[in-house]
C-alpha cells in the first residue's frame, strides 16, 4: 500500500482491515465505489454487494437499476473485488413499500429512505453479509460511527452539505457495531477526485435523487396505480372559500406550493398559496397565502414510533438540536416529555411546515441521538 494511500485512509478515519472481510453495499454510484476502494486500500478483504430492491415495472424508462448494476460491475472490476447481486425486492415490498402506501393513505408524508436503511440496507443486507462470513458491512453514506465508553455513536459527516445521518437515525447498537462508513471524513469533491484518479468510470455520475422506486416518473401518476383518486375541495383556511379542487389528499404535503392550480383572487394580495392542512374525514385540502403564514409555523411537535441509537431516551429539558426534514439547518430545541411511545419537542423558534409522517431527528452536537415520526 502506498504512503499516499496510508495518509488518505488515516485522514478518513478508516480502521486497518488486516485481511478481515467487509461486504460493501455498491449501488453503482461514485460514493459506494470509493467506499469500497478506500477499504481495500486499508487492507480489508472487500466483497461488493449490489442490492436489487424493486422489480415492479423495472424498465429503462423509469428504473435505473440495470444501468446501476452495469456501473457497479465496472467499478468492482477496476477496484479488483468480487461483486454479488442479491434480490431484496420481496423484503422491500413488505417492509418499506407497504408502509409507504399506508402512510400516504392516512394523509401523512412518509420518508421511505429512513425505513429502507433500517429494514433493508442495515438489516436484510447485514444478515446476508454475516452469512457470507463478513465481520463488517460498509456503505457510501456520508455519516460516521465511533465507539465511545463502550457505546456506538452515530455521527454527522465531516461534509455537512452531504451529511446523511438524518436518514440513518433508526440504526441501533447491534447494527452500528457492525458498520463502517468510509466517507465519514471525506468531502464529496474529494470523493470524485479519488474516483477519477483510480480510473472509475462513474467518477462524474450524477447523484441519484428522489424515491428509488418512483425514479423519474410523475409522482402523482405513480401513486394512482396503487391508491384510487379521491377528488375533493381546496379551501382557504382563513375564509373557508372554495379555491379549487384536488385529485386526492395523498398527492399533497404540508408546505407544498406547486401543483395546486390556484390562480389569483380578486382583491387579495399577490402571494403564493401553500398547503396548510388536510381534513381526512371531509376530504378537504386547506391552503393559505404567504410563506410565513402562522398556519405554516409550529414551535412544538409530538413524535411517535421512537428509535434511540443508544437504546436510551434523551434527557428532558436539555438543549439539543433537531431537524424536521433533511434539508434544513439544525434548530435548537428541548425534549419536553418522553416515554416509551411518544415524545414532545419544543423549539426555540417556530419551524416551517412541520409535516406528519416525516422524521424529527435529534442531535447533541455531532452525535445523532435518534428520533421518531412526526404526528
Amino acid at each position: 500500500m502506498s504512503e499516499a494511500n496510508n495518509e488518505l485512509n488515516a485522514a478518513a478515519g478508516i480502521e486497518p482491515g488486516a485481511g478481515r472481510t467487509v461486504v460493501v453495499g455498491m449501488s453503482g454510484g461514485v460514493d459506494s465505489s470509493v467506499a469500497a476502494l478506500l477499504l481495500k486500500r486499508a487492507g480489508w478483504k472487500v466483497v461488493g454487494l449490489f442490492m436489487k430492491n424493486w422489480e415492479d415495472d423495472d424498465d429503462e424508462e423509469y428504473c435505473s437499476s440495470r444501468q446501476d448494476l452495469i456501473d457497479a460491475v465496472a467499478a468492482a472490476d477496476v477496484i479488483g473485488i468480487d461483486l454479488e447481486v442479491v434480490n431484496f425486492s420481496a423484503e422491500y415490498k413488505e417492509r418499506v413499500f407497504a408502509e409507504f402506501l399506508r402512510e400516504y393513505q392516512a394523509g401523512r408524508t412518509p420518508n421511505p429512505d429512513v425505513l429502507c436503511n433500517a429494514e433493508i440496507k442495515f438489516r436484510a443486507f447485514l444478515d446476508h453479509a454475516l452469512q457470507l462470513g463478513a465481520e463488517k458491512i460498509a456503505t457510501g453514506h456520508y455519516a460516521g460511527v465511533r465507539e465511545f465508553l463502550g457505546e456506538f455513536q452515530l455521527l454527522k459527516a465531516e461534509d455537512g452539505t452531504k451529511d446523511q445521518s438524518y436518514f440513518l437515525h433508526r440504526l441501533n447498537q447491534a447494527q452500528l457495531s457492525k458498520t463502517l462508513f468510509p466517507l465519514a471524513q471525506v468531502y464529496k469533491r474529494e470523493v470524485r477526485k479519488i474516483a477519477a484518479a483510480a480510473g472509475l468510470a462513474n467518477h462524474a455520475k450524477k447523484d441519484s435523487t428522489g424515491i428509488c422506486f418512483i425514479g423519474e416518473r410523475d409522482f402523482r401518476e405513480f401513486l394512482q396505480r396503487y391508491l384510487p383518486r379521491q377528488p375533493g375541495e381546496i379551501r382557504n383556511l382563513d375564509s373557508g372559500q372554495v379555491m379549487g379542487r384536488h385529485e386526492g389528499l395523498m398527492y399533497h404535503t404540508l408546505g407544498q406550493r406547486d401543483g395546486l392550480g390556484i390562480g389569483g383572487v380578486k382583491g387579495a394580495p399577490e402571494l403564493p398559496w401553500y398547503v396548510a392542512a388536510k381534513d381526512m374525514e371531509k376530504n378537504v385540502l386547506y391552503v393559505v397565502q404567504g410563506h410565513d403564514h402562522p398556519a405554516l409555523l409550529r414551535d412544538r411537535l409530538t413524535a411517535a414510533n421512537l428509535s434511540w441509537v443508544s437504546g436510551r431516551a434523551p434527557h428532558t429539558h436539555w438543549v439539543y438540536t433537531a431537524k424536521t426534514r433533511y434539508r434544513q439547518p439544525d434548530a435548537p430545541c428541548e425534549v419536553e416529555r418522553v416515554d416509551a411511545d411518544s415524545c414532545e419537542i419544543d423549539f426555540a423558534a417556530p419551524q416551517w411546515a412541520v409535516t406528519p409522517g416525516q422524521s424529527v431527528v435529534l442531535y447533541e452536537s455531532r452525535v445523532c441521538l435518534g428520533g421518531g415520526i412526526i404526528q
